[in-house]
This record gives C-alpha cells, sequence and structure tokens, in this order.
C-alpha cells in the first residue's frame, strides 16, 4: 500500500496527496484533559480507581510520572491503556520534589494547584517553551489562599508576568476568598476548582474577567461530579466550594480525544468522501466536538451513530465567520483547510492562543503565507482567503503538535507540502501519522 507520508529525513516528514475521495475508519486515543484531570482527581481520591481508554502521550506521562515522584502508586499499562493511580485522600506523600513537565500546560498548571495541598517544598520547572508561559494570574490566586510561591523571575506573587520555574513552600491549602483571571487560560480555575474542595475552609472563587474556553471548565466540573463532588456557581463568576472529599472509582472510561478528531473530521472537508470516527459521538463532556457544527456550515454532512460520528465532504466548501474562543483547539485546523474554501473564512476571539506551545495566531499565519496562502492576521485571530494553488513547501511547526497535525491536512490534498519535526505530535497523538495512513 502506498504511504500518506514519506520520511525524507529525521527532522521532516513529506505529505503526500489522496487524489480521491476518502472512504475510511479511524480511532482516535483518549482525551488528553480528561485523562490528565482524572489523573488529579483519582489521586485525590481514597482508593483505587482505573482510567481506561486513557491517553499515553508526552502530556499525559509527565503528569503521571510526576505523581510518582510525588510518593502516589501510579500504574501504567499502555498496551491496554490503562492508568491505575491510588489516591490518599489528600495526602502527598513527598516533602520535596523536583518535577519537570516539558510543556505540558495541563501538567503545568494543575500541579502548581494540586501541590498547595503538601507539605514541603516543591519546584516546577519545564523546557524553554514553558517557561515563556505565563502561571502568574494562577500564583496571585493562590496566594490569597495562603500558599507561598516564587520564582527566579519574579520575587512577589503578584506579579501576572510570572512563568515556571516556580517554587511552591506549601503548608496546605488555608480556604477563603480567592479571585482569578480567566482571559489567559481556563486552565488556572480548573487546578483550582480541582483542589479547592481539600482546603480547611470553605473557598469562593471570583473570575473577574471574560472567562476563555468555558467548555473546559465544564469538563473539569463533569469530571469533579463523576468522583462524588458537585460545584454550585453563579453564571461562571462565582465558585462556592466547601471541604469535601472525591470518591474513587472503580472504573473510570476516558473518552476519545475530541481535538485529535477533528483533524480526520476536517480530511473529507477537503478531500471529499466519507470519514467515520469510531468511539466518538456528539454526546460527550468535551466542547471541541462543536467543530462538528462548524463543517456543516461549511457544507459537510454529519451523521451521527451510537458510538460513531460520519463526516461526509460537500460538493463545494464553503468560507465562515465564527468565534472559536470555546473551541480554541481546533481553530488551526478549520486555518488548514480554509484556503480551500471557495469564500474567505475569518476566525474570532481566540487571541489567548498566543500564549500556548507557540504563539498559535501568528505561526499559523506565517506558514500559511509560506504556501502561498494570502491571510491577515488580526488581534484576535484570522482572515484567510481562498487559494487556487497551494504553493509546495516545508512548514515549520515550533514544536507545536496542533501546527504538526493541521498542517499535515494540506499535504491530503497539495502536493510538495513537508511537515517539520513530525515526531512533536508525540504530545498528544503519537500515532498520528499512522492513523492518517489510514486514510488511504
Amino acid at each position: 500500500m502506498e504511504k500518506i507520508f514519506t520520511p525524507n529525513q529525521v527532522s521532516k516528514i513529506e505529505i503526500n496527496p489522496i487524489l480521491h475521495g476518502i472512504n475510511a475508519t479511524v480511532h482516535v486515543p483518549g482525551s488528553k484533559s480528561l485523562t490528565n484531570r482524572a489523573l488529579l482527581v483519582a489521586s485525590l481520591a481514597e482508593g483505587t480507581t482505573v482510567l481506561t481508554n486513557a491517553l499515553f502521550s508526552d502530556d499525559s506521562i509527565y503528569f503521571a510520572e510526576a505523581l510518582q515522584k510525588l510518593g502516589f502508586e501510579v500504574r501504567l499499562d499502555s498496551l491496554h491503556n490503562e492508568m491505575t493511580v491510588i489516591g490518599l485522600g489528600g495526602l502527598i506523600p513527598a516533602k520535596n520534589a523536583e518535577l519537570y513537565i516539558g510543556n505540558a500546560g495541563t501538567a503545568a498548571r494543575f500541579l502548581t494547584a494540586f501541590l498547595s495541598l503538601g507539605r514541603g517544598e516543591f519546584i516546577l520547572d519545564g523546557d524553554a517553551r514553558m517557561r515563556e508561559r505565563p502561571i502568574g494570574d494562577l500564583v496571585t490566586a493562590l496566594g490569597q489562599l495562603g500558599v507561598r510561591i516564587s520564582n527566579s523571575q519574579a520575587s512577589t506573587i503578584e506579579s501576572q508576568v510570572m512563568c515556571p520555574p516556580v517554587t511552591i513552600q506549601a503548608s496546605g491549602l488555608a480556604g477563603g476568598r480567592a479571585e482569578i483571571a480567566g482571559n489567559i487560560s481556563s486552565q488556572f480555575l480548573s487546578g483550582l476548582l480541582m483542589v479547592a474542595p481539600y482546603a480547611r475552609d470553605l473557598v469562593e472563587l471570583i473570575v473577574t474577567t471574560e472567562l476563555n474556553s468555558k467548555p473546559y471548565v465544564d469538563l473539569t466540573l463533569k469530571v469533579m461530579s463523576d468522583f462524588g463532588i458537585d460545584v454550585p456557581h453563579q453564571g461562571y463568576r462565582r465558585f462556592l466550594l466547601r471541604p469535601a472529599r472525591y470518591l474513587p472509582r472503580v472504573t473510570y472510561p476516558i473518552e476519545s480525544d475530541a481535538s485529535a478528531a477533528s483533524y480526520f473530521f476536517a480530511a473529507p472537508a477537503v478531500l471529499g468522501g466519507r470519514l467515520r470516527v469510531e468511539n466518538i459521538t456528539r454526546n460527550i463532556k468535551q466542547g471541541d466536538i462543536a467543530f462538528l457544527t462548524i463543517l456543516e456550515q461549511m457544507g459537510c454532512r454529519v451523521i451521527e451513530g451510537k458510538d460513531y460520528v460520519d463526516v461526509i465532504g460537500p460538493p463545494s466548501l464553503q468560507g465562515v465567520d465564527v468565534d472559536m474562543r470555546d473551541i480554541s483547539d481546533t481553530a488551526q485546523t478549520l486555518a488548514a483547510i480554509a484556503p480551500f474554501a471557495v469564500s474567505p473564512t475569518r476566525i474570532r476571539g481566540i487571541g489567548f492562543i498566543r500564549e500556548k506551545e507557540t504563539n498559535r495566531i501568528a505561526d499559523t499565519c506565517t506558514e500559511l503565507t509560506r504556501l502561498g496562502v494570502e491571510v491577515q492576521e488580526h488581534l484576535d485571530g484570522m482572515t484567510i482567503q481562498p487559494c487556487v494553488a497551494i504553493r509546495p513547501g516545508s512548514v515549520q511547526t515550533y514544536n507545536d503538535h496542533r501546527m504538526a497535525m493541521a498542517f499535515a491536512l494540506v499535504g491530503l490534498r497539495s502536493p510538495g507540502i513537508c511537515i517539520e519535526n513530525p515526531d512533536c505530535v508525540s504530545k498528544t497523538f503519537p500515532d498520528y501519522f499512522k492513523v492518517l495512513e489510514a486514510l488511504r
């Protein structure tokens, strides 16, 4: 069988176009967002929880290994995609630890909050990009709850530009009232929500700005509820968390990753034909499943079965004008297929993704331009014009898994597209290019 991609060298692969409509079925791995939330919550419960269909990727392994280094028993079975966590009821065994989490944003934010429950000194660090990703709003909020956090780049917790490495001097979480911004990353709020029930006193969280990526907060609340703690809130502005304890789950199934599925949902939009993603439906916890609605607006047909979703490509792809603040992880997917539409596409509301693994607005615009696509960069997004002839070229990925996975879609339609540093997909989807091959 001819391969979709052929290795040119270790640092680059060339995507070979598919010259016909597709008729394929694929299966994507478990959700990173759910795996990491469940790892944290299960470690706080008292007892054993088995996560099934768990994601085994760089980000989730960093998180699991950090828990192991903190003294938790976490058994990893990659053959069966299972993670077994023995929770200790809020106790963190280690009194000091140095944790390295690469460029795993969820691990950085969630562990910073989690470590506030410990007793001792903990250092959390990451790679060069992680050292540029702000965490100051979370640090400030934790400081209001009695946690001492510092780093080499700022001497006080009030610094809004603080980035890892951070040192957490923990003596348990006191409780009280804290204000948290929601316009940089919803992960700040999610981290606080998950650990707040283990504070000594009631915790009141006030969101002081517009909340971006609201479905991810809903995802956090759903996982908390699944483990026995329901959190009342007033319009996502005020959350009240009383002391409580999570209950372990015998098994906790992890949904397939909706963000990862978006690349395959998008494939028939540019190639035509039908594609089925198994083990996923529209009735899942993850907000990124709403990317299907955008594809429908572009002319695709979406058919939902009991445990699958089919996407059928349109006669011609229509451009759209969409606010993607709630599903920003799929913005690059849309950007990659937009040049094949017959009218412009405007992506709005995603200014905050400049602080992700890379500057996802500026760098997406740069790479589209490199391929001959006319694109206008805006403060909150981009406008992408139709392109009759994509220019062959190498796509820089900036060590961002979503750049690699999204721009591979361009190569499925247009010849001469190479993806630099393809191994960066190991962050969330190590077998991405192998699954992509199944489209042929």
